[in-house]
């Protein structure tokens, strides 16, 4: 059979390396699998199929250091893993059986007991071979990465059923949301706790769900998949009819021919590869030492990173020779598949497409000159309420950020009034009482003062230590025993009015509920450092990253959160924490994000030299013009649109009756999809009528904060002469 498409180059600067203990680990895993019942007599696989995939071949390359014991553990667990796959397919994904398929995979997590033994005896292959790799691999290691693995398992397990629902439907996911959940059921996290086992490395609990370790195992997870993708598209997708591909996805998306979509898809993989090495040099040294790790522990977190960046290697190594894998040619080294970077001496990875999209990614001109910001239609199907308390909530927001002090330095009043925050409080909250408005506005308005102050204040002079002193001070005014104490050690005006906030906030509410709201003004806190860490690289981030930072630094965890809370004992927590409920809070969060990038484009980019703008990171990844990247964004928002529909629709309803709602649970969960109706509605009435985005208040400076410690006017002073990128020039010394 012809291959649909001939392999692109791939980026792979760490040459693969072959355990020595191979031989070893194929003689065992045959004695295993047969007496795990799984070859002949199974209906899935013969010895034959095991022989021709070689797994024991792709864990000498992606473990070329563990000993012939470890090596032959870690084989079995991607056999079992594999079969797995195929024992899916066979009995469930062909005759499209999801009831069949729930309940088979509900079974499985009985066989990962944290303690003692397994709460079910097996009754088929799959479930034997799990029994017996749980109980031979968990004494090596701490109960919290016994934790971390079980549920790195249940994810790469329920990826069947998401599949399956996608099969069912013929519905061939957007690209944001296949890579969020290719990365959270696919295998890579998977695999990246087995690296810990086999390189014996175990990442230390203090620093195991840091932001920059997280970054590490999902830039990994992302580019396996993505490389497994081109070259299993023409198994998956023309022999198993599969939509779960990302060739597939961008080839629907991009509207572009099958070769521009996996020459589109391995563009996407350099770009994680690369966000993985930036992360493993720029940010993972310095979390060890902000955490104090010892030397053992730094030692620790250096060999998983050195783990992870094997598997990459050898994984690919791995797929160039599998029978299961379109791979013509490709070992060949010749044009299709070949490595690049695989020697020092190599030129394409030094000078090649790689490198290009490595030096795009810091080449951005700031202060360019745009032009008024390009805007598509908003078909947004949700109608406008506005609260009746709109006007009495806008004086007193003015009243309380004037006395908190947020009106002496980079903001004044007459600027305040202009960014209209209490209309986006009365269009996300119509319902609200004058008391609810009143404080939602101020949240917003701290929000929005705090993502102007930071890059402001810290960004122009680099002053990376002073942000994050100031971060630690203001989560210092979130004290989740006492609540009113925050106040006693809050020094300026960004620390006063959150220890206000938090306390008139957070006082009234239960432990589980105050912590929640304390992770998400936390996880704002951190991503307006991460702001700060690009921009004095001057790195305009990937598209990946972007998204699921923008969530942050945007605030939407942040008013969702309070959101959640009104339903807290109709909806429990356990319900937010689904997949599916996770994926509507994100499609929501997503379009509010994207919508604000597309009116804010002209400010950021022409008179702020901003770095974080989604429209932006798409220019800059694709190599494409301005209205081009308006209209990737614009498409990327529909999409999430259709997926919130496609959510309450489809998956929200199964989702209610798994929990088993009332009355009461239905009502809540219909009032929650409402508030985030008006959320939409709310944020794009905002953008539209605000004194911030307009052309006009670009080029006055209406709309743009003032240097802190400047005089009380505008970028470039009652004279208002020049463009805006030389007022900025002006302002700050260029």
């Amino acid at each position: 059979m012809a291959q649909p498409f001939v392999l692109p180059d791939f980026y792979l600067p760490h040459p693969a390396r072959l355990n020595p203990h191979v031989d070893a680990a194929r003689a065992h895993t045959r004695g295993w699998a047969r007496r795990m019942g799984m070859l002949e007599g199974s209906g899935v696989w013969e010895e034959r199929d095991l022989e021709a995939h070689d797994y024991a071949l792709l864990c000498a390359y992606t473990h070329p250091d563990c000993d012939a014991q470890t090596l032959s553990l870690v084989t079995d667990w991607y056999v079992w893993v594999f079969f797995f796959d195929d024992h899916f397919l066979e009995v469930f994904k062909r005759g499209q059986d999801m009831a069949g398929g729930r309940a088979y995979l509900e079974r499985l997590p009985a066989f990962m007991p944290l303690e003692g033994e397994p709460a079910a005896e097996p009754a088929n292959p799959v479930e034997a071979g799990l029994a017996d790799l749980w109980a031979r691999t968990v004494p090596a290691m701490s109960p919290a990465w016994r934790a971390r693995f079980a549920e790195a398992t249940e994810h790469l397990l329920n990826e069947s059923l998401w599949e399956l629902a996608n099969i069912n439907e013929g519905r061939i996911a957007n690209p944001v949301e296949y890579v969020e959940m290719r990365r959270k059921v696919g295998g890579a996290p998977w695999s990246a706790g087995l690296v810990e086992f086999a390189a014996g490395a175990e990442v230390p609990a203090a620093v195991a769900h840091e932001r920059p370790l997280l970054v590490l195992r999902d830039a990994f997870s992302d580019a396996v998949h993505l490389r497994n993708d081109l070259f299993s598209y023409q198994r998956e997708v023309e022999e198993e009819g599969e939509n779960s591909n990302g060739v597939l996805v961008l080839e629907t998306f991009l509207g572009c021919s099958t070769q521009e979509a996996a020459e589109a898809v391995n563009d996407l993989l350099t770009s994680r590869l690369q966000q993985f090495e930036h992360t493993a040099l720029t940010e993972v040294p310095a979390l060890c030492a902000e955490k104090g790790l010892d030397l053992a522990r730094c030692a620790a977190v250096a060999a998983y990173a050195k783990g992870l960046q094997d598997w990459q290697s050898g994984g690919h190594e791995w797929h160039l020779r599998s029978s299961r894998y379109m791979n013509e040619g490709a070992a060949r080294g010749a044009r299709g598949g070949g490595v690049l970077g695989a020697s020092a001496l190599e030129t394409g990875a030094l000078f090649g497409r790689p490198a290009r999209a490595r030096l795009r990614s810091l080449a951005h001109v700031p202060h360019q000159v745009v032009g008024p910001s390009l805007l598509p239609e908003f078909d947004l199907p949700y109608p406008l309420s506005l609260s009746p308390h709109l006007e009495a909530a806008r004086v007193s927001c003015l009243d309380w950020a004037e006395g908190m002090g947020l009106l002496a330095d980079i903001w004044d009043r007459e600027l305040m009034a202009g960014f209209d925050l209490p209309l986006c409080a009365a269009g996300l909250d119509p319902d609200a009482t004058l008391e609810e408005l009143e404080l939602s506005s101020q949240w917003l308005a701290w929000g929005t003062y705090g993502d102007d102050y930071y890059p402001l204040v810290f960004g122009r002079v680099r002053d990376l230590a002073g942000a994050r002193a100031l971060t630690e001070r203001l989560k210092a005014c979130m004290p989740l025993e006492d609540p009113a104490g925050g106040a006693a050690g809050a020094a300026g005006p960004l620390e006063r009015s959150l220890a206000d906030l938090w306390e008139r906030t957070a006082a009234p509410m239960g432990a589980a509920e105050r912590a929640s709201l304390r992770l998400a003004v936390d996880h704002m806190l951190e991503s307006w450092l991460w702001e700060l860490h690009n921009q004095a690289l001057h790195r305009v981030p990937d598209p990946v990253d972007y998204v699921e930072m923008r969530r942050r630094t945007f605030g939407s965890e942040l008013t969702m959160s309070l959101a959640r809370l009104r339903h807290g004992r109709a909806l429990p927590a356990e319900f937010f924490a689904t997949g599916a409920m996770r994926a509507v809070e994100k499609a929501v969060s997503d379009y509010g994000t994207l919508l604000n990038d597309l009116f804010s484009y002209q400010k950021e980019i022409e008179v702020e030299g901003e770095v974080h703008n989604g429209v932006l990171v798409v220019q800059t990844f694709f190599g494409c013009d301005y209205p081009t990247g308006v209209r990737i964004v614009d498409d990327l928002m529909r999409g999430r649109l259709r997926q919130f529909e496609h959510l309450k629709a489809s998956e929200l309803p199964l989702l209610v009756e798994q929990f088993g709602l009332d009355a009461e649970g239905r009502a809540a969960l219909g009032r929650y999809l409402r508030e985030l109706e008006d959320w939409l509605a709310g944020i794009l009435n905002w953008h539209r009528r605000v004194r911030r985005y307009r052309a006009q208040d670009v080029r006055s400076g209406a709309g743009t904060p003032r240097a802190a410690g400047g005089p009380a006017r505008a970028l470039g002073g009652p004279t208002g002469t020049g463009t805006a990128a030389a007022r900025v020039a002006e302002l700050f010394g260029r």
